[in-house]
């Protein structure tokens, strides 16, 4: 059975506001059920390995409930591996969880970088939702071009980041910054789903776009969802 590598945030606090964060448990499970449906294992790993960080628990959606109730899931998230600690010839994509934590060690983390630019350069797809974008900003190929250069992305626009009165906490505006590497970023009204791809890279806006991310890769995955 082929496997999809899921990247999830190890980073818990937005900045100095003692607000907790971590990954975004619907962004996670949204993918997860379209992907596990269309016959891909899923795994998991984080910047610091161990039990990640999780944020956004909605016990009114069914999906997210069945993810966090999934054996496998439950067993994995007690314990992920490091980036380091994972093959990349072992996937055949990887999907990058949004959640605001990831804008604190997903652009910097090179164990991360090289699993991504591997699965990527040996034909697999990079996937990324809402602030999950954050992991392809320092992200360069082997050529040395950054990842998302010439490519059409969308990601968590600057102006929902003003509407969530974050704009002063994070590190610096994703939108934006995806510019500056040289990407066209397409946005839609704030909250609106929004899902764009550009050859093996499939990119989300906010949490509303995650299942749509999930069934744009199992497409390009010529799996049937």
């Amino acid at each position: 059975m082929k496997k999809i590598l899921f990247a999830l945030t190890s980073h818990d606090r937005k900045g100095n506001t003692g607000q907790p964060t971590g990954f975004y448990v619907p962004e996670a499970a949204h993918p997860w059920a379209i992907l596990r449906d269309a016959g891909y294992a899923i795994e998991f790993v984080s910047p610091k390995g161990g039990k990640p960080p999780m944020d956004g628990v909605d016990a009114a959606d069914p999906i997210s409930r069945a993810f966090l109730a999934a054996a496998d899931v439950t067993r994995q998230l007690e314990t992920t591996p490091t980036p380091a600690a994972v093959r990349a010839e072992d996937y055949a994509a990887i999907f990058y969880v949004g959640g605001h934590g990831t804008m604190w060690d997903f652009p910097d983390d090179q164990p991360l970088a090289k699993l991504a630019v591997a699965i990527y350069e040996a034909g697999g797809v990079v996937g990324a939702v809402c602030h999950g974008p954050a992991g392809l900003v320092n992200l360069k190929l082997s050529d040395g071009r950054y990842l998302v250069s010439g490519k059409r992305v969308a990601a968590f626009t600057d102006d929902e980041e003003r509407a969530a009165q974050l704009d002063a906490v994070v590190p610096f505006l994703l939108a934006s910054k995806l510019q500056e590497r040289g990407a066209t970023h397409l946005a839609k009204p704030n909250w609106q789903a929004n899902v764009v791809v550009d050859g093996r890279l499939v990119t989300g806006q906010n949490p509303a776009s995650a299942e749509g991310v999930g069934r744009e890769m199992a497409l390009l995955l010529n799996a049937s969802c």
